[in-house]
């Protein structure tokens, strides 16, 4: 029985949303690298990026996690479903693993508060966008909306 929707008739919008996280990803991470070129890379300084603490470690890991997401969005084909929902997990860990660290000497990404919020909505935007971007087969769709109708 399928959990998700399939041929969701805003599929490429959801499509598009994806694509847009993925390059704002990208982008933060290459203006962290900017801003924070000659740092440690676990630096644990005040540099911010769109208002959000950042370091070169974690601004390496927005351009990673981006490219990822705007690479599944390209491939289509229920890759960019599973892309974007296995990275909405790791974002959400990461976020709260941030959170719980914030104000330790663990916060090896430098987070604030911002970021934390900032990567959690990424999370659920991501999540959001793989769980409605299924696509299927006609016969798929029609189980679908039976279960649908029976629930």
């Amino acid at each position: 029985m399928a959990h998700t929707p399939v041929n969701h008739p805003a599929r490429p919008v959801y499509r598009a949303i994806g694509g847009l996280t993925g390059l704002y990803l990208v982008v933060f991470g290459a203006l962290g690298i900017i801003e924070s070129a000659g740092n440690e890379v676990f630096a644990q300084d005040g540099t911010r990026v769109l208002g959000q603490g950042t370091n070169l470690g974690f601004s390496l890991l927005s351009v990673l996690l981006g490219v990822i997401v705007l690479g599944g969005t390209a491939l289509g084909r229920n890759i960019d479903v599973a892309v974007n929902q296995w990275l909405a997990y790791v974002m959400m860990v990461v976020s709260l693993a941030g959170l719980a660290f914030i104000r330790t000497d663990a916060n090896f990404f430098n987070f604030s508060i911002a970021t934390v919020v900032v990567v959690m909505v990424a999370a659920l935007v991501l999540l959001m966008v793989g769980m409605y971007g299924k696509v299927g087969t006609d016969e798929e769709a029609e189980a679908f909306q039976k279960a649908r109708l029976v629930l």
